[in-house]
């Protein structure tokens, strides 16, 4: 026998037996994004990789360690598997003119990539669901954004979340901070680990958020970018504070607070859990107000953010969100050489009634697909032999209490099961 062909590590086949999960989320998230007038977009999973190196930055861990980049040996492009949404996001929004009617309420889902090693909540092939609000200016949509994931997480069940918010300023305050912390950190250039020596005159802020032991007091002890900010970044993160008191959202503010992609600017947060080992961050976002003009459109401010559909499923199974898996309302048993048209005729009279129906197949005793209809999880069996093909009837028998069979037109089966649903 050949070598079974296996899936590709980090990258995970999702079973019925799980999808059904899936299915409800997806189906919960459409209709809050709905509530809020969010549209949905569809992009690529594929771009120019030049798209994710302007947008996300050069020198981050995405762009240096973790993309799926190949090139096209039919036309010698270098293409990449999308790491994040966002940069796709605000490319289709450019290349198709859609803030010429005015600002827009996105939306979009789908497989992500990243080559990272595969943990528990970090895969290579991971999911999101992201949500952008491109040209809006002001902290009311930052708070919108923040205020509709507290209603998703009631709604999910998800309990215990913690909010942390900060800002990173405009341009100008990140540049003047820049000059101050690399000044700061030459100072103490031997406490500093590999990456952070690689990174302290490329992207010093992402020093702040290194995780190595050894070096968590010289980060406490760092310039702080809150003591360099505009007055204008300053007001606006004052309102968003308001605004969210004024809504009941708790939160904490926190300084080292470092998004992992260059194009953030202002208001930044995330959601965070302490169930979930050391991948705590369930969803993450903040304003981007650069980032449409450098990848090529006209100036316009944006503010967004993505969550994880892996971390947070996990977490809704951690609190105890009651799901209950897909089964059929109906398991339709036939048996008799000459009612199987009768059987199909049935099974899609009831469907068209709303019910969801399993025709058996395959044949089988009565006894045998007995077994296997108490196996669907059905509520009923609809029973079908020559008596009821000739009386032109079905049987009805509830599989899950102690309730007589009965004798019954189809057309009263559906009022019949809905009342036991």
């Amino acid at each position: 026998m050949a070598n079974a062909v296996k899936a590709i590590r980090g990258m995970n086949d999702i079973l019925p037996n799980e999808s059904y999960r899936w299915i409800f989320f997806e189906q919960a998230v459409q209709r809050w994004l709905s509530a809020y007038g969010y549209r949905n977009i569809r992009t690529p999973i594929v771009e120019q990789t030049d798209l994710f190196v302007r947008s996300i930055g050069e020198v981050t861990d995405i762009v240096e360690k973790e993309m799926y980049t190949f090139v096209d040996h039919l036309n010698n492009d270098s293409l990449t598997l999308r790491p994040e949404g966002t940069a796709s996001c605000v490319r289709a929004v450019i290349e198709h003119n859609l803030l010429y009617n005015g600002p827009q309420r996105l939306f979009y889902a789908g497989p992500m990539f990243r080559h990272e090693r595969p943990q528990k909540g970090r895969y290579r092939q991971f999911h999101q669901v992201g949500v952008e609000a491109l040209g809006f200016a002001g902290p009311d949509i930052d708070a919108e954004l923040i205020v509709m994931c507290a209603r998703l997480w009631d709604f999910l069940g998800i309990s215990g979340l913690r909010l942390e918010i900060s800002t990173l300023g405009n341009a100008e305050s990140r540049a003047l901070h820049r000059i101050r912390l690399i000044k700061y950190l030459e100072q103490h250039r031997d406490s500093l680990d590999e990456d952070s020596l690689r990174r302290l005159h490329t992207n010093p802020l992402r020093i702040l958020d290194s995780k190595h032991p050894q070096m968590q007091q010289l980060i406490e002890h760092a310039p702080k970018l809150m003591d360099d900010l505009d007055e204008e970044s300053c007001a606006h993160f004052e309102t968003l504070q308001r605004i969210l008191r004024e809504q009941g959202i708790n939160f904490d503010i926190n300084l080292r607070l470092v998004r992992g992609l260059d194009y953030y600017n202002r208001t930044v947060f995330e959601w965070v859990t302490d169930k979930l080992g050391a991948q705590g961050t369930v969803c993450a976002g903040g304003r981007y107000d650069g980032l449409i003009e450098q990848i090529g459109g006209k100036p316009a401010p944006a503010c967004g953010f993505a969550m994880g559909v892996e971390r947070l499923l996990t977490l809704m199974q951690e609190c105890g969100t009651g799901i209950d898996p897909q089964v059929p309302d109906v398991y339709l048993i036939h048996h008799g050489d000459q009612v199987l048209s009768y059987a199909w005729k049935c099974a899609e009279g009831l469907r068209d009634q709303g019910l969801d129906v399993m025709l058996h197949c395959g044949g089988g005793s009565f006894k045998s697909q007995m077994k296997k209809a108490d196996a669907s999880g059905a509520k009923y069996a609809v029973i079908i032999g020559d008596d009821e093909f000739n009386a032109q009837l079905v049987s009805l028998k509830s599989l899950r209490e102690s309730v007589a069979q009965a004798t019954v037109p189809l057309h009263d089966v559906a009022e019949i099961v809905r009342q036991q649903i």
